[in-house]
């Protein structure tokens, strides 16, 4: 059998990695615009947002006078990276009818990380690190993901790639007429919810559903000792591997202590997955993987990230019988938790 030679090799290579990028757009591309087809036509959300540099952005008071650009991104992300060029040129051919804004999405990232990105990549429009309410109103799915309003206030584009479709959109939206926007009790579709649960609250009566399909009700039941929720990303330990490997072996090391602790049948787990970069397959495929053996459910709108206030996987929170939120576990603090579970 004749062996292919080491250029036919190298073509094979380069050829199956060219088709992963490309899918990995595809996905990319329809994950936003299918997160974003609620969003087309609402009134933007009116947020008052914090730059890195301290600086105040008033979103309700820029429409109906801008048309506004905002770019939901991460350090860590490969296309953001790719992108950036392209995003910086908008910002510095904007003019006065366009408000061009770069929003962290603010998950595994720190503000000295922004810092240094930004000075190596000559980023000069604001930054802002986002708590999780842009991320949460704008159904956060992809990085990046961007976001074009109208001068009237309205979304008018959502998606992922930098290409033709949002620079149309971009001219389109310079284009159009500013009038009044609408209040912001017309928005129902972006509305983000101000609660948060920190320690000593009681937990939400949320329901959720796990991929088995089955209930999981946040209120414990008669007869639990403790609710763990494992906050996380089923990506973390691949995709964070090279560009964040501290992250990456945190996750790694949160997933193996919670498989030794879940056989406590007193304990409830249940594994909360971001929404960010994953689908239901995707979850699915994570747990087969890794033979994870507590029940896991999406967080495809992000609203439990947010209302837990979490920004960094690995996060665990933990409950007593009674419903009440007795410790939060960071990243790096993981080696509390069976301690934590023994003081229940």
């Amino acid at each position: 059998m004749k062996l292919p030679s080491l250029w036919a090799m190298l073509t094979m290579i380069a050829l199956c990695v060219a088709g992963s990028a490309a899918n990995a757009e595809t996905d990319g591309q329809q994950l936003a615009v299918g997160a974003g087809q609620s969003l087309i036509g609402t009134a933007a959300p009116r947020l008052v947002l914090k730059t890195i540099d301290g600086e105040t952005i008033d979103l309700g008071k820029l429409y109906g006078k801008q048309a506004v650009y905002l770019k939901l991104w991460a350090t860590w992300c490969v296309p953001c990276r790719q992108q950036m060029p392209h995003f910086e040129h908008v910002y510095e051919t904007a003019g006065p009818d366009l408000a061009v804004i770069a929003i962290n999405i603010g998950f595994n990232d720190t503000i000295d990380a922004i810092r240094l990105y930004r000075k190596k990549l000559g980023i000069t429009m604001p930054i802002v690190l986002d708590d999780g309410r842009v991320g949460a109103a704008l159904h956060l799915r992809v990085t990046p993901q961007h976001i074009v309003i109208g001068r009237d206030g309205r979304i008018e584009y959502v998606g992922h790639l930098a290409d033709a479709s949002l620079d149309a959109a971009l001219v389109a939206a310079r284009k159009a007429p500013g009038v009044q926007a609408p209040r912001p009790l017309e928005r129902a579709s972006s509305t983000v919810s101000d609660r948060k649960f920190k320690i000593g609250d009681t937990l939400p009566q949320h329901v959720v559903l796990t991929l088995e399909d089955r209930s999981f009700q946040f209120q414990p039941p008669e007869g639990a000792r403790a609710t763990v929720f494992v906050f996380l990303a089923p990506w973390c330990e691949s995709y964070l591997a090279t560009t964040r490997p501290v992250v990456a072996g945190q996750c790694r090391a949160a997933r193996t202590l919670v498989t030794a602790l879940a056989h406590d049948e007193h304990v409830r787990w249940l594994g909360v997955a971001s929404g960010l970069w994953a689908s239901k397959e995707d979850l699915e495929d994570y747990r087969s993987h890794y033979k994870i053996n507590i029940p896991l459910t999406l967080d495809d709108t992000s609203m439990l990230f947010h209302e837990f206030g979490v920004n960094n996987t690995p996060t665990l929170i933990v409950a007593d019988s009674k419903g009440t939120v007795v410790r939060r576990i960071e990243p790096g603090e993981l080696g509390s938790l069976r301690q934590a579970l023994q003081g229940l």
